[in-house]
């Protein structure tokens, strides 16, 4: 009996082009009073990644050339050397992000070949998530001149980097900067909500660009208006809409999930905000020649069909009776809603861009096994 492991040594999230390590063990293990003869062989071992592209018949129509289920492989076939414990690989670049959507699926996973001698082969599989950050692709990396290398400083106590893992953490520490760069903006967006009726508010929002794992802020100021909202719902939603030349069916509506939604009643309110947070767990945006994910903000107003003046409230109704509820008298009354209320609905889309967020982050809270296991 052959043991083999498979371990993602740094989490099962990785940026593409990041380089993937993986630690695979094999062990024998013997009884204490096994002999020599008791020993396995393992004939041979190979490790690849693999990117499955998966697509829904219904929804989509391959070209008669290509295949609903195929394969994006790495550029090398392996490099996995059994004796030397660990398998590393760079993802491709230019590669699709993980995505299980409703059209199409990518998915990935190592997958490790072995067999004992005299034994069938089988196969250990690892999956992992790939995020796509768009610009890393195009970026060159300054080279490193004979000059600089020999003035720079180093440090006896400390291992040199090697060539590939350098440029690895090089290429995390540029992701994150990017990151960084295109979601800390700030600048304030303020929009107009209003139907045929007249100004419903105004609604404001300081970014719309961000990483998943953050919060969507946006506030609301529905004292200036002169329609009354009654109550307001905000989903944080993404869009999957399948490239023209792949739609089984011409002018297929996109397909939409919501991830996120706040629902609030408003009426008498001035002014109220909203908090809805990017799952770490969902897709960021992304397009390929099949399919494209956007992110949008999608409200939906309940307002009533009368008008009121600017800073005055809906009309309410008392109970008949002497007292009033700013009277002196000791006689209680209560203040009682409409019981039927003329409303008009009002919907609107915000489109927002989502990017991905530092793997390691996303590798916390992975459902993703990093380790997995299988006997020969």
């Amino acid at each position: 009996m052959i043991e083999v492991s498979a371990w993602l040594v740094r989490g099962a999230v990785f940026l593409a082009g990041e380089a993937l390590e993986c630690l695979v063990t094999f062990r024998n293990p013997l009884p204490p009073d096994a002999t020599s003869a008791s020993s396995e062989m393992l004939a041979w071992a190979s490790a690849q990644i693999h990117c499955q592209f998966h697509v829904s018949e219904s929804r989509v129509a391959m070209p008669p050339t290509e295949e609903s289920r195929h394969d994006v492989q790495a550029e090398n076939e392996t490099v996995f050397v059994p004796n030397r414990d660990s398998y590393y690989e760079t993802l491709p670049v230019d590669g699709p992000p993980s995505f299980r959507g409703q059209a199409v699926k990518y998915v990935y996973k190592l997958t490790i070949g072995c067999q004992r001698v005299n034994s069938p082969i089988k196969l250990l599989r690892v999956p992992f998530r790939v995020l796509v950050l768009h610009g890393l692709k195009d970026y060159r990396f300054p080279q490193e001149t004979d000059a600089v290398a020999t003035v720079a400083p180093s440090n006896p106590f400390l291992e040199e980097e090697e060539g590939a893992a350098k440029k690895d953490s090089r290429l995390a520490d540029l992701a994150t900067e990017l990151l960084m760069a295109a979601t800390s903006r700030r600048s304030l967006h303020l929009y107009n909500i209003s139907n045929s009726r007249g100004k419903v508010g105004t609604f404001c929002i300081f970014k719309t660009v961000y990483k998943i794992g953050e919060d969507v802020v946006g506030t609301f100021n529905f004292s200036e208006g002169d329609v009354p909202c009654l109550q307001y719902l905000v989903s944080l939603q993404t869009e999957e809409r399948v490239q023209e030349g792949f739609r089984r069916q011409k002018g297929a509506p996109a397909s939409f999930s919501t991830h996120a939604r706040h629902q609030e009643a408003c009426l008498h309110t001035a002014r109220t905000s909203f908090s809805l947070p990017i799952p770490l767990s969902s897709p960021p945006g992304f397009s390929t020649n099949v399919v494209s994910l956007n992110w949008r903000l999608h409200f939906e107003f309940v307002t009533s069909r009368e008008v009121s003046a600017p800073g005055e409230s809906a009309p309410t109704r008392t109970p008949e009776g002497p007292s009033s509820p700013t009277s002196l008298s000791s006689e209680a009354s209560s203040w009682t809603g409409e019981e039927q209320v003329e409303v008009d609905t009002l919907s609107w889309d915000l489109p927002i861009n989502v990017l991905p967020t530092n793997p390691l982050l996303a590798s916390y809270i992975s459902q993703l096994p990093s380790s997995s296991s299988l006997t020969l």
